[in-house]
Order: structure tokens, then sequence, then C-alpha cells
């Protein structure tokens, strides 16, 4: 190697070469080469420019510049570099960061910017971004570029990043009713959310089975409606605890309490809330939906989404409006002769837009947005304009594209979920096609294709709980991630593959128990601690 200045093998070269090619999510645009820079585990920095509008004492990068030394050097694989290695590559001694926009003590919201510009030469390595969330982003890229020699030598290639996402809301869903989740596993979900650059984590927090959201208003409705008031509840300091930890990551938390089924769980809690069903003349003893006929129910709903408004600070409240099933309505005489007096016939889909537009009127008074599921606009409910669809159903009324182009037709902002419901599971590498999925592929103008907004991973709980559900998230969400992240151009397969095989492995490292792909190995195996 006559005449080379860098004392190390070619291999490694070419390894470092390709680091930024493991990239995930892939960003916009890279530029890299095999030069290094050499990293000190003892001396290396992450600082702020002297022109930053974020300085230390910024809680969102202060704790980021803690958990990025954590995720680099902090780990037992990490060796220490033998004293024979020659080292005669430049130096990298701090990453600098220069945010333009202040605000380090907000909430992200979906209007926040994530662009960041990384530039690792040998003038500098500097992070550059409009806002603290778009430096967090950069952050992650910045993690994921270090590599490590088999000496133990760290190092990162000389490399040029423009980088933002592709859509606004890019999200996870979690079902804490049908299994209870511990507060620790979602926050760690939230540490790997983090990782995939997902930025909202839509928290299904009630349903028929249970709810565990203890309500400083109506506290009798987690003390009967949690599978056990003592050890299967999020109190007001978990969910303050959720909040906080998703903020400092650039996470929204969107919070979900379906109504007016998917309720059956609230009804011990409240008296008169839902609908008593009938069989013939008398009460069968069973319940259905929301009672949508009684004032009571619209008392108590205003007054539970205030505390709910004051609680989540996000813009947006998911109000779901799912699966509504009509047949205890139909069975109940007091119903029907409200539905006759409203003049509605036998049309109980206008029974259900009456109770949904009233609840949208409350939260809307609370200075709320609000999200929906598709049921809601494809039973023509009246909804204001800036509500967001989200799309689940596959197939029907119509195909998820179609349903998508009406949604944006009629004017409305939506969501895509219904091809990631990772909860289903099949032999193979179903990864795939989720990652072949892009949520604009339908037929439609630009403007319409400008309202998908992003989309949502899914992962409902009938047969997932804490012991499955890292296996079973990861890192096949990291396949929606990317696709709500990376330039619509980002398709091949292979080089996806490749990339995420990588990808994983370095989820394995920083203590993620992420399922394989294919057949393989990594460098460091996941050890149960």
């Amino acid at each position: 190697m006559a005449g080379c200045s860098l004392c190390f093998p070619l291999l490694l070269a070419a390894a470092l070469a390709g680091r930024a090619a493991a990239l995930w999510p892939w960003p916009q645009s890279v530029q890299t080469s095999p030069w290094p820079y050499t990293l000190s585990p003892h001396s290396f920095q992450f600082k702020y420019h002297a022109r930053s509008a974020a300085q230390p004492g910024c809680s969102v990068l202060d704790e980021a510049f803690q958990r990025s030394r954590d995720l680099l050097f902090a780990s037992e694989f990490w060796h220490h570099p033998a004293r024979t290695e020659k080292q005669h590559a430049l130096e990298k001694n701090s990453l600098v960061i220069l945010v333009v926009t202040p605000g380090c003590d907000g909430f992200p919201s979906l209007e926040s910017v994530e662009n960041y510009t990384l530039s690792i030469n040998d003038e500098q390595c500097l992070l550059l971004s409009e806002t603290v969330w778009g430096a967090l982003r950069g952050l992650e890229t910045f993690s994921q570029l270090v590599w490590r020699s088999p000496e133990g030598t760290f190092f990162i290639n000389k490399t040029e990043i423009e980088d933002f996402p592709r859509f606004p809301h890019r999200g996870l869903l979690l079902d804490t009713s049908r299994h209870y989740l511990p507060l620790p596993s979602i926050l760690d979900t939230l540490d790997v959310m983090a990782y995939n650059k997902f930025n909202v984590f839509h928290w299904h927090l009630v349903d028929d089975s249970s709810f565990p959201y203890e309500s400083s208003t109506f506290p009798e409705l987690a003390r009967k409606g949690s599978y056990n008031p003592a050890t299967h509840i999020y109190t007001a300091q978990d969910v303050k605890e959720v909040i906080e930890y998703a903020r400092l990551r650039g996470i929204r938390v969107l919070a979900e309490f379906d109504t007016p089924g998917h309720t059956l769980s609230w009804g011990p809690g409240v008296a008169g809330l839902l609908t008593p069903c009938y069989s013939g003349s008398q009460p069968s003893g069973t319940f259905g939906p929301v009672n949508p006929i009684l004032n009571s129910t619209y008392e108590f709903m205003s007054m539970f989404f205030l505390e709910v408004s004051s609680v989540f600070p996000d813009f947006y409240l998911h109000l779901g409006g799912d699966e509504v099933d009509f047949t205890c309505w139909k069975s109940n005489p007091d119903i029907q002769a409200f539905m006759k007096k409203k003049g509605f016939g036998d049309d109980f889909k206008q029974l259900e837009s009456f109770y949904i537009q009233t609840l949208l009127d409350i939260t809307s008074a609370y200075g709320k947005g609000y999200v929906v599921w598709q049921e809601v606009f494809d039973n023509k409910v009246k909804v204001r304009p800036d509500t967001i669809i989200q799309v689940w159903r596959e197939e029907l009324p119509v195909n998820y594209m179609k349903e998508l182009a009406l949604v944006t037709e009629a004017g409305f902002r939506a969501l895509l979920s219904a091809p990631w419901y990772l909860n289903r599971i099949s032999y193979g590498p179903d990864w795939e096609e989720f990652y072949m999925v892009d949520p604009v592929s339908f037929e439609g103008s630009p403007e319409q294709k400008a309202l998908v907004i992003g989309g949502e991973a899914c992962m409902w709980g009938e047969y997932v709980d804490s012991t499955n559900l890292v296996p079973r998230l990861w890192p096949r969400a990291g396949a929606v991630a990317e696709r709500l992240w990376s330039n619509t151009l980002v398709t091949d397969l292979d080089f996806a593959f490749k990339r995420l095989s990588h990808f994983r492995c370095e989820l394995l490292r920083r203590g993620v128990q992420a399922q394989p792909l294919n057949v393989g190995y990594c460098e460091q195996e996941f050890e149960q601690t």
C-alpha cells in the first residue's frame, strides 16, 4: 500500500463507504466517500454552534446528546482499540449543532419542520436544522453513520446529507385495551420509533375490553372498567411521562377515545351511558353502543373531553367512530321513538351521524382538531373541512386506494393505515408488502394527493402484549417508516433488504429484540438481560 496515508485494510475502507448505504430510513440526498475520520469516545462531544437558537439548557437536545453518546459508545459490544492499531485518519472530536428557530420547550405538531443537513468533511462536522425536531432526526442519522473497526476504533466517513420527510404524519398505533401494555413497554417503543423517525404515537387507550385510562373527573371509569384498577391502569403521572418522553424524541401523542361503539368498558363506570338492548319488549340485560338520545350522554362527554383536551397537549384528538353495531339501537323502543321524532326513518346511520356531529361540536369548542376513522366519512357525517380521515378498511366499502381518492376528492386530509396492520402475521417476508405500498398511488389530481398527510402502522392487541410486542413490531414497522419518510423513488427491495437487515442488527446492538428478516446472523446477537 505504498503511498497510502491511511493504515487500515482496503476492505475496511470499502466497508466505511458502505456505511451510509446502511441508513434507515433512506435520506433524500446522500453523498459519501470512503474517506474516514476517527472518533474518540473519551473526547468526542456534541456542541451547540455559537449562533444556534438552541443552547445548553435545551432539554430536547441536551438529553438527545446524552442518548446519542450512550448509543454510540456505551455498548459492551464496542471494544477498546488495540494499542497496536495505527491511526492516521483525521480525528473528529465534535458534532456542532446549529438550530435556526427557537423552540426547546414546545411540543412537536403536524406542522413541525424536520429538515436537516449533515456535513462531515475536512472543514466541519456540522448538523444544521431549522428546528430542534429536525436536529433530533439528524442526530439519529449521525448515530447510524458511525463505524467500528475490528480493532475497536470508531470511524465516520466523509458524508453530505440533505434530508426531510416526505409526509408530516408518520405514526404507530398501540392498543392498550385488549391487552394492557406496561409503561416501560410504551416508553421502549417510543425509543425505537425515534430510531425509525416515526413522529406520532397513536395511543388507542380504551376499547370494549378494558378502560385503563385513569380519569380525574370520572375515576369510576378505570376503577370499574379496567382489568385491575391497582395494576392495569395508566395514572395521570404515567400519561404525563409518556407525553414528555415522546416530546423529547420529537413524537406527538395522538390520544384516541373511540365512541359510540367500542365502549362496553365505559358502561360499568357511568350509569346510563350505554344503550340497553331489548329482547322483544323486555330489556335483555346486555348493552350496546353509547346511548345517543339522552342529554346526560352529551353532558358526560362534554366533561370527559374537557379533561382529555387539557391532559393531551396535541392539537388533535382521535375520536374513533368506527364499527358501530346498530343491532342494539334497533331493539330499543326509546331509540325507535327518537328516530321517528327526528324523521330518521330506519336509517341508523343518521342516528350515528347525529351523535358524532354533536361530539365533534363539543371537541371543537375546546379548540381541538380531530381525526376519525373512515366510517364517519362513509356515513356522510357532516364534519369540519379540516377533519382528518383515517382509512383502515382494505376492501369495504371500496378498495382503500379508491377510498383515499374519495376522501381527498371531497377535500379532506387523509391518513392511510389499511395495508399496515402489523398484528396480522404470516410466514415469510411480509415487510415487503408493507414497503411497496405508496399512499398516493390512486387516481386523482395533484391537489388530492397533497391531502394525504401520511399514514400509520397499527398494532392491535387481541393477540399482542408485552411478551411479543417488540419482535412483532420491529423491524417490520421500519418498512412503513421508510415509506413515509423517504423519496417516492426509493423502492428497490434488494437495496431495502440489505439496509433493513443491517438496521435490524443495529437494533439488536441497542437492546431491541427485533425479529430476523430472513436467514443470516448479526455480529451481536440478542441476549436477554
